[in-house]
């Protein structure tokens, strides 16, 4: 099988409140996150690997970033989840961005009327614009 130009995604540190049932937790003298994220730097083709890091986290993601300084981050719960864009753009972009940022609910949740389309659209493009002031 070829894999060039693929990438894993690795659950690394989720939004929900569950979240301290494990991924906060001890694991060899650090978080279960960080070892997760220490352990998989060392794998074969680790480049290759994008990490789920939920938005409701950003605080998190300056230690995450002294670990994988370059990895990709997915970066969902923006919006309905609560995470705040510009506390994970603050914390966890680096050189090249390195994020790729999800709103799902918080667009398609917009509305429940006859209107959603228009809410969703509207609601896509507030997203759009407030990273777009970020990045410039």
């Amino acid at each position: 099988m070829d894999f060039e130009g693929k990438h894993t995604i690795l659950l690394t540190l989720t939004s929900n409140e569950g979240a301290s049932d494990f991924q906060t937790l001890s694991v060899n003298k650090q978080e279960l996150y960080k070892e997760v994220l220490s352990v998989s730097k060392t794998w074969k083709n680790s480049e290759r690997l994008m990490y789920v890091v939920g938005a409701t986290k950003a605080e998190y993601l300056a230690e995450i970033r002294q670990i994988i300084p370059d990895s990709f981050l997915l970066i969902p719960g923006v919006g309905a989840q609560g995470g705040n864009l510009q506390d994970v753009c603050k914390y966890g972009m680096n050189d090249n961005v390195g994020l790729l940022i999800n709103s799902s609910r918080g667009i398609i949740y917009a509305s429940q009327g006859i209107d959603f389309a228009q809410s969703a659209a509207k609601k896509a493009k507030e997203l759009q614009q407030q990273m777009a002031e970020i990045l410039n």
